[in-house]
């Protein structure tokens, strides 16, 4: 066992697209110069030999400084229609301020309707592309940066950055419109790698020395998109919790938590979120300890087979504050379960909600009151009603008129190679060098992690162990919301051992994680967005709970801030049992306790080997 030693404790780095000083034109002209990249950021690391925790030196590679060699307001003029067709223009070109670095901020639409944007740094540019992924079905260009917990690359806006708004929006309607269909299914993502890369080639006379992608939720399905269609467009992708089986998540799955939640009577809905600490709290209880430590999370919830109806009420109780109804426990079991085929009983998706995932539900797939519907329904009804069906648009279909059947599957089965990105020959990304990083966190509400294991045991399956630990890692989070938040550690640095892999050859083994300091909502859809946000971070009082477990389990006290190792999977972190068990350097790196593959499920061949097509 290999004891985590040496990993980067850092705060939340974001680079924000708000400009907070007024733009202006870019002037004068621009030699071409370079210097020193300045300093080099702290890594991850590990040693057979137990050690305090201390920051090591990076492993990312020192490049030098470009500056431009033309104008900011020059790209104005650039030329797109090679890439994007007539009608694709760059409609503005300039210098604005953020988080104190100047950059050329240039933004334009391709002919499609896509809109994309592109953040080029006028002072510290070390020859280094990121693209980010967005989120839901999009409609807005984001360019926060995710999974970047103290990068020093990205705090000190060594990157050129990019987005785009993949042509898409968030009721759907964008899939009367076949272009559009495309570009958010795939070509958006592509074309705006074409774009930025010209861009750069022209603004600092050079083309980028490495280009990365950076994405979750539905940017994790771009990520692993991009491996699979386009894999020479990045060097290195992180993918987090992938939206990457579109056609039946954004259906069946979100359809199946709407349908659960809703009395066949009234039309309300059963379980509401205050509830929703009674079930999470015995969760806690029956399951915390399988992974060997009680810490208020579960290290692994395959290992939890806990019973809903041990917390049911009496049918005769008139005080229900502790337990929860009948009707309640009906619709977390179906939760659990997952949508079945109503006559087989067989599984229709690949995941299903996981134990101790409970108080993210709120929001997601439980409201705050019965007379509210969760975001489950909107998120469904949308991709049923323009996107997922090849005989659609179905404009007036209800949650309602779904079908869990295999029926319905095969009628969602023509738009799998369009919109879905888990074909596990991803051999032509790794002859091309390409290294991936697939994250999730356990208690996500709206994907599955389930579905990025499935997507592992398949690259596997398909390439073999020894091919796919040269290209590939997935690292699990427990207690981690939709792309981060929860109850878990969710700030977490893979850009950094990301770099170390693509540049120096160094693959990721065990990463840093801790909590975060802040709400800093779900990354690839952000709280401040409005949507995909799910219940955000716990309360103090939760926090208090889980830091309070933390340091039972050592004898410590005192302790607010908790770190933790993470290992690619299957591997897990295992305490010493000595020390601060909030402290990641009390851990070592044990084996899996849950070794199984995933079950067999009704739609398990969409995890072969495809040819993605072009258009529905």
């Amino acid at each position: 066992m290999k004891v985590f030693r040496t990993f980067l404790v850092v705060s939340l780095s974001v680079l924000a697209v708000a400009v907070d000083a007024a733009s202006t034109n870019c002037g004068g002209s621009y030699p071409p110069t370079t210097s020193s990249a300045g300093s080099t950021a702290a890594s991850t690391g590990s040693t057979a030999t137990t050690a305090s925790p201390s920051t090591a030196s990076s492993g990312v590679g020192s490049l030098a400084v470009v500056t431009p060699v033309v104008d900011c307001a020059n790209l104005l003029t650039a030329n797109l229609t090679s890439i994007g067709g007539s009608g694709s223009n760059v409609t503005s070109a300039t210098e604005v301020t953020s988080s104190g670095i100047k950059y050329c901020q240039v933004a334009g639409t391709l002919s499609t309707k896509i809109g994309w944007q592109v953040m080029l740094p006028v002072s510290t540019w070390t020859q280094r592309y990121m693209q980010i992924g967005c989120g839901g079905l999009c409609g807005s260009i984001q360019l926060s940066v995710g999974a970047a917990d103290g990068s020093e690359e990205v705090s000190n806006g060594n990157f050129a950055m990019a987005g785009t708004d993949m042509a898409g929006g968030t009721d759907g309607t964008f899939g009367l419109d076949e272009d559009r269909v495309v570009a958010f299914a795939y070509r958006a993502v592509h074309l705006t790698a074409l774009v930025s890369k010209q861009l750069i080639l022209q603004y600092y006379g050079q083309k980028q020395k490495y280009a990365y992608f950076n994405g979750c939720s539905d940017g994790g399905r771009e990520a692993v998109m991009e491996a699979l269609r386009y894999p020479e467009d990045f060097n290195g992708i992180i993918a987090g919790a992938p939206a990457m089986l579109f056609q039946l998540q954004n259906s069946l799955h979100h359809g199946w938590l709407a349908a659960s939640n809703t009395d066949s009577d009234t039309g309300k809905s059963i379980l509401i979120s205050s509830r929703l600490s009674i079930l999470h709290d015995a969760v806690v209880a029956a399951c915390d300890a399988l992974d060997g430590l009680e810490d208020g999370l579960l290290s692994d919830p395959r290992l939890c087979n806990f019973d809903p109806k041990t917390i049911q009420c009496a049918s005769d109780a008139t005080d229900t504050s502790a337990c929860l109804t009948e009707a309640e426990v009906g619709t977390v079991t179906k939760f659990y379960k997952g949508p079945t085929d109503s006559t087989s009983g067989k599984q229709l998706t690949v995941g299903e909600q996981q134990y101790g995932s409970e108080l993210a539900w709120s929001g997601v797939c439980v409201p705050t009151s019965a007379s509210a519907k969760g975001m489950s329904e909107s998120i469904a009804l949308a991709a049923l009603r323009y996107l997922v069906f090849n005989d659609g648009p179905h404009a007036n279909f209800t949650i309602a008129d779904l079908k869990f059947e295999d029926a319905t599957l095969e009628k969602l089965r023509p738009r799998h190679p369009l919109f879905d990105a888990v074909s596990p020959d991803l051999a032509p990304f790794k002859a091309t060098g390409g290294k991936l990083i697939l994250w999730h966190g356990w208690a996500d509400p709206h994907i599955s992690p389930r579905t990025t294991i499935r997507l592992h045991e398949g690259l596997v399956d398909q390439m073999g162990q020894a091919a796919v630990d040269e290209f590939e890692r997935m690292y699990l989070l427990p207690g981690v919301h939709h792309c981060g938040d929860g109850e878990g550690m969710s700030a977490i640095d893979l850009v950094t051992p990301m770099l170390e892999w693509v540049e120096s050859g160094s693959p990721p083994n065990a990463i840093m994680t801790k909590d975060a300091e802040s709400a800093a909502g779900n990354f690839g859809q952000w709280a401040s967005s409005g949507s995909m946000t799910g219940s955000g971070p716990p309360s103090s009082s939760a926090r208090a709970l889980l830091s309070q477990a933390s340091t039972s389990s050592s004898g410590s006290a005192g302790s607010t801030s908790r770190s933790r190792p993470v290992y690619p999977y299957p591997a897990l972190p295992k305490y010493t049992g000595s020390g601060d068990s909030s402290d990641a350097a009390n851990y070592v790196e044990s084996s899996a306790l849950y070794t199984n593959k995933t079950a067999y499920w009704l739609g398990d061949d969409f995890f072969s080997a495809y040819t993605p097509i072009e258009s529905p």
